[in-house]
């Protein structure tokens, strides 16, 4: 892991935070994918078990008041950006109290309070969402920045390109995060586009094309801070490549079996990133392992109360089916 600096410019506080937020964001997957399994959420969901490093390690570069636009793998998105888990679940399951009252589900969670401007279920529909916040926020007058996180398939959609070209032009405050998992659902990225890494699309607006190794949550804190304050500073937007991979398939349905091999998951799972982590923490002094036990410990509660609000949360009254739908 590659820590350099980072113990200076991080309290304490901050980095047993990320080690939290990763926590909460893999059990979390994982109690989605158990609720899925029991019959007790409609449609489907997008783990993001694998990527904890990305999302947690780019929120916690972001001032309260910036945003963030995700993805149909947008939980851990909302969970680093300090989403609700008892309003997520409950709106997985369906139920009234959750984010969207129930109604939309695993891939439009939204806490515009929180700066969360939301999941999208269209690929690459975030773009045109975080370079219009990017824009508000130039016309307001504010230094607030936008994160706009998307996949490798969403790299190859027109308005990746339209955006960011727009963005560039303006020199808008947005990053715009690509978490290269490998996979476009089963189409293998080296396939689907003729460069090795995305970020190398930056040269074409003239703006900054960093990548990183997205299971390194200090490398990816290091690298969109640095984003950050260049697009916070109005030099324009910056485009970052996270390389990792997802452990499991393109949703909870997918087995993921046919376009990968077990090698290939397996060696990738020796990359993961909380454990890397975790030594990391260890090594350095920051926590001893029992104190990152009693955290895991807590964290699996926090995650059991969440799926037990939601099952015990009623569903939305049959007169609320047109509420907010404006389309």
């Amino acid at each position: 892991m590659d820590e350099s600096g980072t113990c200076a410019q991080l309290e304490r506080s901050t980095l047993v935070w990320m080690l939290r937020k990763m926590l909460e964001i893999r059990e979390f997957e994982l109690a989605v994918s158990d609720v899925y399994k029991r019959g007790l959420m409609p449609g489907l969901a997008h783990l993001y078990v694998g990527e904890e490093a990305i999302a947690v390690g780019a929120c916690a570069a972001l001032r309260p008041t910036d945003r963030i636009t995700s993805t149909h793998r947008g939980h851990g998105h909302c969970i680093a950006k300090g989403g609700n888990l008892k309003l997520m679940m409950a709106e997985l399951m369906g139920r009234a109290p959750g984010y969207c009252g129930g109604k939309g589900g695993s891939m439009h969670i939204a806490d515009l309070d929180l700066g969360i401007l939301g999941a999208n279920g269209v690929v690459g529909g975030g773009f045109g969402l975080a370079t219009g916040s990017g824009l508000t926020a130039r016309l307001q007058g504010r230094d607030d920045v936008t994160l706009c996180f998307f996949g490798d398939g969403a790299s190859n959609q027109g308005i990746f390109h339209e955006s960011i070209n727009l963005a560039s032009i303006w020199k808008l405050p947005v990053v715009y995060i690509c978490e290269n998992n490998q996979y476009g659902i089963s189409m293998s990225q080296a396939r689907s586009t003729n460069i090795r890494d995305i970020a190398q699309r930056a040269q074409a607006y003239g703006i900054p094309g960093m990548v990183v190794d997205g299971n390194d949550v200090l490398a990816v804190h290091r690298t969109i801070t640095e984003a950050v304050t260049h697009a916070r500073a109005g030099d324009g937007p910056v485009l970052v490549e996270c390389k990792t991979y997802r452990w499991f398939g393109h949703h909870v349905g997918d087995p993921g079996s046919e376009y990968r091999t077990n090698d290939e998951v397996e060696e990738w799972k020796k990359r993961c990133p909380i454990e890397r982590y975790r030594r990391w923490l260890v090594e350095n002094g920051v926590m001893e392992q029992p104190a990152i036990d009693a955290l895991v410990a807590s964290v699996q509660q926090e995650v059991k109360e969440a799926v037990a609000f939601a099952e015990n949360s009623p569903f939305p009254e049959r007169s609320e089916v047109t509420t907010n739908v404006y389309a």
